[in-house]
C-alpha cells in the first residue's frame, strides 16, 4: 500500500513540474522580448561527431533560445539546439515521464514561436539515449501543434 501511494506521490510531482515547466516557459517567453531571430551564421564545424560537441544553435538568436531553455527547464531538459530558426531539438531527462513529453513539446512550441514568429516551426523530442519520441509540428497559418 506504501509502494502504491509511493509511486502516485511521485507521478503527481512529476505532472506537476511539467505544468509548472510549461507555465514557466509561456509566461517567461511572453514576457521576455531579450531573443530575437538573427542572420544565421554557419554552424562550426569540429573534426569528431561527437553529441555533445554540437552547438546549442547556428545563429546567434538559436544559440541564445537553445540555451535558454536548457537553464529554465529544471532539468527537465539535458541538450537542446536551434536550426535554421526553424527546428528545436531537445534531449529529456530521466526524470520526464512519458506523459509528460507531449505537454513538454507543446510548451517548447509555443515559446519557439513567441521568437521565432511568421513561420512553420518543429520541435523534436529525444530521449536521454537520443532516440526520436516525438515530433511536433507548430502551423503558423492554423496556429496549431501537430504531432507525429
Amino acid at each position: 500500500m506504501k509502494q502504491i501511494q509511493f509511486s502516485m506521490i511521485q507521478q503527481l510531482r512529476r505532472i506537476l513540474t511539467a505544468l509548472v515547466l510549461v507555465l514557466m516557459l509561456t509566461t517567461t517567453v511572453a514576457c521576455s522580448g531579450a531573443v530575437q531571430a538573427k542572420q544565421p551564421t554557419l554552424p562550426s564545424v569540429s573534426n569528431s561527431s561527437n553529441y555533445g560537441q554540437i552547438e546549442r544553435g547556428n545563429s546567434t538568436g538559436g544559440q541564445d533560445f537553445g540555451n535558454w531553455v536548457i537553464s529554465k527547464s529544471k532539468g527537465l531538459i539535458k541538450d537542446a539546439y536551434v536550426r535554421d530558426n526553424n527546428k528545436l531539438g531537445v534531449v529529456v531527462t530521466p526524470q520526464v515521464s512519458p506523459a509528460e513529453v507531449k505537454p513538454l513539446a507543446k510548451s517548447l512550441a509555443q515559446g519557439f514561436h513567441k521568437n521565432f514568429p511568421n513561420q512553420d516551426l518543429t520541435v523534436l523530442m529525444y530521449a536521454p539515449d537520443k532516440k526520436l519520441i516525438l515530433t511536433a509540428k507548430y502551423d503558423v497559418q492554423s496556429n496549431q501543434v501537430e504531432y507525429k
